[in-house]
């Protein structure tokens, strides 16, 4: 899965991060058992993480019944099944999010969609500090597909991971598409048989191994770092002093 420059940025690697956690989303249409061309790049990520000891978890969540909603557990709000909440105790625990998404029609998928939404249903939570419950914790976007695209899905994807409170480091998104219309998909396997398609493109792989190593260094400085500072953005602090500087009965 790694190449040779890959591997060798593996193996000189000094820095620690064996403590850390990562959760990789494939938001793919696809149902297990069925082929996911995401999957395959998202395993490009998985590799690296893998070599550097970050404790790694994987989830196709079209395989999971995720309920549409903004409500950490739609079961208490008129849905017959959710299966949101297990899968929101692995995001919690991770301190490095990547998600995976195909286009289709030149955005995300619906899938990714609705991960988003339900993201957002947990935004209102703090930390200890006092902060949104995502301070502290790296997002990236690894997107895929057989049209135009890359940019504007991960445009959409990082802000709205930086809008809940995730911090997006540097080049954090990457992918690869073919030629414009019907065609092979990443990891196809070629018509002569050569290899499989997308593996050789050295813009994917490069900016594929700058996001994974970015998602690693600022995690490990942020966890360093006992995450971002609480001053001027702590939910606590704003009601508090609210209570006492504001002339509005309503703070008090």
């Amino acid at each position: 899965m790694l190449d040779e420059l890959q591997e060798r940025l593996c193996r000189e690697n000094e820095t620690d991060f064996s403590d850390l956690r990562a959760l990789t989303i494939n938001c793919t249409l696809k149902p297990s058992p069925q082929g996911s061309h995401t999957d395959k790049l998202l395993g490009v990520v998985d590799a690296i993480l893998a070599r550097n000891s970050v404790e790694l978890g994987r989830v196709r969540l079209v395989d999971h019944e995720i309920a549409p909603g903004v409500y950490p557990d739609m079961t208490e709000h008129g849905v017959g099944k959710d299966d949101w909440p297990t899968i929101w105790k692995k995001v919690e625990a991770a301190d490095i999010l990547v998600v995976g998404t195909p286009i289709w029609l030149g955005e995300k998928s619906s899938v990714c969609q609705r991960l988003i939404e339900r993201l957002y249903a947990h935004s209102g939570q703090t930390n200890e500090k006092g902060q949104y419950a995502f301070y502290g914790k790296v997002g990236g976007c690894i997107v895929t597909g057989n049209e135009d695209g890359i940019k504007h899905v991960g445009m959409g994807v990082l802000y709205s991971l930086q809008h809940v409170g995730y911090t997006i480091p540097p080049q954090a998104d990457a992918g690869w598409i073919g030629e414009a219309g019907p065609g092979p998909s990443f990891g196809d396997p070629r018509d002569d048989g050569d290899g499989y398609v997308g593996f050789d493109n050295d813009f994917t792989r490069r900016n594929t191994t700058f996001m994974t190593w970015n998602l690693m260094h600022m995690a490990r400085m942020l966890k360093d770092a006992g995450g971002i500072p609480a001053h001027g953005n702590s939910l606590d602090q704003w009601k508090e002093g609210r209570r006492f500087d504001s002339p509005n009965p309503e703070y008090r």
